[in-house]
């Protein structure tokens, strides 16, 4: 019985652990005062577009010229 309640808070502790194993957020800033908050890391291309997922799993892009910041948000 012993070994079922110690398999059971083992299995307990890495289920926990592997929860803050989540994406980092980014914050992106526009020039026009808007804040975008996006899940894991923009990506810039060569097209001149940041390309981001946003809070519902969209993958969104905006223009760089139009971005003013990107700051990642500590958790």
């Amino acid at each position: 019985m012993k070994k079922f309640f110690l398999t059971a808070f083992a299995a307990t502790i890495v289920l926990s652990a592997l929860t803050g194993c989540t994406r980092t957020s980014y914050a992106i800033h526009t020039n026009d005062g808007r804040t975008i908050v996006s899940d894991g890391k923009p990506s810039e291309s060569e097209t001149g577009l940041l390309g981001y997922t946003d809070a519902n799993g969209v993958k969104q892009q905006i223009n760089k010229a139009d971005v003013k910041e990107v700051a990642e948000i500590p958790h």
